[in-house]
This record gives structure tokens, C-alpha cells and sequence, in this order.
């Protein structure tokens, strides 16, 4: 990869820091070659601060790093484009992100996984969510199955609502099986993208 940082006269092309996972845009910030080395080494994004005068990793201070997961340059190569998983707010002011939006995918069902993620930590008796992860996995795979189950049944009437929400039940409950064996709807994605372009 190379990156023409001589287009500019300060040497610092532009970064746009993404989310790799919900693909949202979370910062703009520059580089020279050597913050983009040191990106490269240690896994950590790091910038040249303008007001600093010196590389900065994102995160030094506040522990919130972006772990680098892909860096590509544009068709002139003078701007980067830097995938990343944030470890916490990306602003300084505590925002997910540098224009004050939520990092979570505009697709619904990624939002619906990441609220799944904080649920299962609250107290049972407050987050069916949580009550289902205090029930274990056993419990978690019935309850799918009893959804499966209660969806087939629906399928074969014709009641347009009660099949729509047996269907959301069971895809509901799929993402919180799903997340309790550790797993996450990219994945599952990504097997059928393999499957689809064999």
C-alpha cells in the first residue's frame, strides 16, 4: 500500500476512522508515514497531532485505543480509510462518536444484538434478557425451539399477525442463543456469503 503524504505540505494525509463492525464513521484524523507505521506495529491506531506536535494513539489517556483491523487508501492515494473496533467512546466528549451519533449498525437487528449484549448483564428480576442468560443454555435452546415450534403452528393458518410475531419471537430468541454461545449475526452472515459465492 503506498500513500502519497507528499501531496500535502504538512506531510498528513486524512483518516477516516470506521467502525468494522457497525461500519459507522467514528473520527477524522491525520497521519504521516510514521504514525501509519506505528498503526501498523502495534495494532493501535495512532495519529500526528496537529495541536500536540507529536504521535498520538487514540486512547493513550482515556484507555478507549481503536484496535486497527484494515486500512485501505483511496484511488490517489493521499487519504486513508481505517476499519477499527473501538474500545469505548471514540469523542472526546464521551460521544460515541466525533458528530454525537450512537455506534450501532442502522440495521436493526445489529442494534437489537448490541441490546441484547447489554441486557444480559442487568438484574433478572428487572430484563427478561437477563432472566433468559440466568436460566443457561439449556433453558435458552428449549425456549427457541418452543418459538420454532409456536412459528410452524402459525404457518399453517393464516393469520397474518399472529405469524409475524412468532416470527419475531423466534428470531428474537435466536439472537440470544446466538450471543450466548459467543457468536454474533456477522458470523452467521458471513457463512452464507461463503455458501452463496461457492
Amino acid at each position: 500500500m503506498q500513500v502519497d503524504f507528499n501531496k500535502y505540505a504538512d506531510g498528513l494525509a486524512p483518516s477516516i476512522i470506521q467502525d468494522f463492525d457497525t461500519l459507522k464513521v467514528l473520527m477524522l484524523g491525520f497521519m504521516n508515514e510514521e504514525a501509519l507505521r506505528k498503526t501498523e506495529e502495534t495494532g493501535k491506531v495512532t495519529f500526528y497531532s496537529r495541536t500536540k506536535k507529536r504521535l498520538w494513539t487514540k486512547g493513550e489517556e482515556s484507555g478507549n485505543f481503536l484496535l486497527l483491523k484494515s486500512i485501505a487508501v483511496d484511488c490517489d492515494k493521499d487519504t486513508l480509510l481505517i476499519k477499527a473496533h473501538p474500545l469505548g467512546p471514540v469523542c472526546h466528549t464521551g460521544a460515541d462518536t466525533c458528530w454525537a451519533e450512537k455506534n450501532h449498525s442502522d440495521d436493526f437487528l445489529f442494534y437489537l444484538e448490541s441490546i441484547i449484549n447489554l441486557r444480559k448483564q442487568a438484574d433478572p428480576s428487572a430484563s427478561y434478557v437477563a432472566r433468559l442468560f440466568s436460566q443457561g443454555i439449556n433453558k435458552m435452546a428449549q425456549k427457541l425451539g418452543e418459538e420454532a415450534v409456536e412459528m410452524v403452528i402459525e404457518a399453517k393458518d393464516s393469520n397474518e399477525e399472529l405469524f409475524l410475531n412468532e416470527s419475531a419471537d423466534l428470531l428474537f430468541h435466536y439472537l440470544v442463543l446466538l450471543n450466548a454461545k459467543g457468536y454474533n449475526l456477522m458470523q452467521v452472515l458471513d457463512v452464507l456469503r461463503k455458501r452463496h459465492h461457492k
